[in-house]
């Protein structure tokens, strides 16, 4: 059930009619037509902006269009109230029943909220995707969170999502790791080592090397790298693998597959991309002006092997293949996205840390070019998490050696409120995480309150189970008449958002959405909480009324059941109890 979604219906009839009756002209396009809560809930229970988009091609006053509409509307035995505001805005109320309706239809109904926007199509994707070298970070975290929020949403949107991650283990970094393994074997031997700059020193390498140890003995100590690179680096390379698998894991993000970058060297699969890509005509030999500001890796001021990428939107043609025959760093992440496009998905989502955002237009580029333009590619940024604690940044980790990792935070505070937490902002909005705020009990805790409210609801109901059946099936047929008050009605017209609010934020990629509903949710539930302290009609338990609380009870039940799908979506398991 989505009332949003069945009033606008009901306008689309009315216009419909209107068409037939010669009052507004045929063939006028109603797809921007919009049912919406207004700005000012004084105002009415839902707007539409019907008259105000369709005065201009049908060549009529907004307002003219909007007292037919209305008259029509009135016919409608939930429309109460539909009146003409401003140049043609129409404000409607709904009749009581109505809201009451949702409460039911929450407690029925369990997939409510759920949609069919997505129909099944494929989608994918991509998130974390972190150079296999070291536990994740806390900037890692923040893009684990969002992308996983946002394959939940997906989902529960009626997408069939896959998750992925692109192991980057085919460049340059994997045998720097590789060479730093080899030093931690060396020190498990006995010897004494120095980390020279670029290589990576954390502590995290040492059961790595230990480990190394007590697979080959001393096979490789103190032989030239010719002799264990390429051993070593398939060792280290799965170790580090195993690590951010746990971290995930920490974190409670599952992913589906974890593809290797290395996979698409020796394979023919690169070459077979620029293939189609040539064949397309977007592939030539050229030479690039020098770029402005800093200089790329791949650039050369010489002739090479160029994607003609502007002619799918970029600022530059790019480098594909150097002037020595090797690929750029670039060839691979094309080849990658062709298969991600031959696999048959219908859109693509990438989610980047926000020093990849000069690689978005290049990217977009190459889907493009390659699927023909059929296959969107949405890349969603995640911007910097700032740590705090007690008012002061937080230190590195001794651990990692240069940085804050994943398990840091979520040893700190759990993974819960760490999830939570990183989803209170756009993801291309900076995030302050303070350790200690982010456990504060108050209602400027958004991670609190949302839980507080769901331990009321359910301290409520063992409650009122004392004397009364309060199952949710009970619930659903009980006589909701009673739920007339102002502070329940803005309660279950909050519920009455929520199969809107999650097509909005599914369409718009913003899990984030799912976090700021649930704070104004559980306000509202909260506001009418307080109220009934000074007005004993507004309890959650009426002692002695079954009847009365049972209906009470049907209705923070029904916000109960919102929060925990939304937390879903969120990957946050809900408070039971709090004390």
């Amino acid at each position: 059930m989505n009332l949003f979604a069945d009033i606008r219906t009901r306008v689309l009839d009315c216009l419909d009619q209107m068409v037939a009756e010669g009052t507004l002209p045929a063939d006028l396009s109603t797809a921007a037509v919009s049912v919406e809560p207004p700005r000012d809930a004084s105002h009415g229970d839902m707007a539409t902006n019907a008259a105000m988009v369709l005065a201009t091609p049908a060549k009529m006053n907004p307002r003219a269009i909007a007292e037919a509409l209305a008259a029509k509307l009135l016919a409608d035995p939930q429309i109460a109230v539909a009146e003409v505001a401003g140049p043609g805005f129409l404000n409607i109320r709904l009749n009581p029943d109505v809201w009451q309706g949702i409460v039911k239809a929450v407690l029925a109904d369990p997939t409510y909220g759920q949609s069919s926007l997505g129909q099944g199509q494929k989608m994918m994707v991509e998130y974390v995707s972190a150079n296999p070298t070291g536990p994740l970070h806390v900037g890692h975290t923040r893009g684990a969170v969002f992308g996983d929020a946002l394959a939940r949403l997906l989902d529960y949107a009626g997408f069939d999502v896959t998750k992925e991650y692109y192991i980057n283990d085919g460049g340059a970094q994997v045998d720097v790791l590789a060479r730093s393994v080899y030093l931690r074997y060396l020190e498990a031997h006995g010897q004494e080592v120095a980390f020279p700059d670029g290589t990576y020193p954390g502590d995290y390498l040492k059961p790595v090397g230990e480990a190394l140890k007590a697979k080959v003995g001393d096979a490789f100590v103190d032989k030239g790298e010719q002799f264990w690179l390429e051993e070593i680096r398939e060792f280290a390379t799965e170790a580090m693998m195993e690590l951010i698998r746990a971290d995930l894991a920490q974190l409670g993000v599952v992913m589906d597959n974890f593809y290797s970058e290395k996979s698409l060297y020796g394979t023919g699969l690169i070459e077979k991309a620029i293939a189609e890509l040539d064949a397309k005509g977007l592939i030539y030999r050229g030479t690039l002006e020098p770029p402005k500001g800093k200089m790329p890796e791949d650039w050369e001021p010489r002739e090479q092997t160029l994607f003609r990428s502007t002619a799918h939107g970029d600022d530059v043609d790019r480098p594909v293949q150097k002037s020595d025959g090797s690929w750029t760093y670039f060839a691979p992440d094309i080849a990658y996205h062709y298969d991600k496009v031959q696999r048959g998905f219908d859109q693509l989502i990438d989610v980047f840390g926000a020093d990849h955002g000069g690689y978005v237009k290049r990217m977009k580029a190459a889907v493009s070019a390659l699927s023909d333009g059929r296959v969107p590619l949405d890349v969603k940024l995640t911007q910097l998490v700032k740590l705090y604690k007690n008012g002061e940044p937080f230190k590195m980790s001794k651990r990692a050696g240069t940085f804050v990792t994943l398990r840091d935070v979520v040893d700190q505070v759990g993974p819960n409120v760490t999830r939570f937490h990183m989803l209170t902002r756009k993801n291309d909005a900076p995030l302050d995480f303070d350790f200690d705020k982010v456990l504060e009990q108050s209602k400027d805790n958004p991670v609190f309150y949302v839980n507080y409210a769901y331990a009321r609801v359910n301290s409520a109901v063992a409650k009122a189970g004392a004397f009364a059946d309060v199952s949710d099936t009970t619930l659903a047929g009980v006589d909701l008449s009673g739920l007339t008050h102002d502070a329940e009605l803005t309660v279950i017209k909050k519920l009455a958002e929520w199969p809107r609010l999650v097509e909005i934020a599914a369409k718009g990629h913003e899990p984030h959405r799912i976090a700021f509903y649930l704070y104004d949710l559980a306000s509202d539930f909260h506001a009418l909480y307080h109220q009934g302290s000074s007005d004993e009609a507004l309890r959650f338990v009426q002692e002695g009324d079954s009847d009365t609380t049972q209906a009470k009870i049907a209705l923070i039940r029904s916000v109960a059941i919102v929060i925990l799908h939304g937390l879903g979506i969120l990957g946050v398991t809900p408070a039971e109890e709090m004390r």
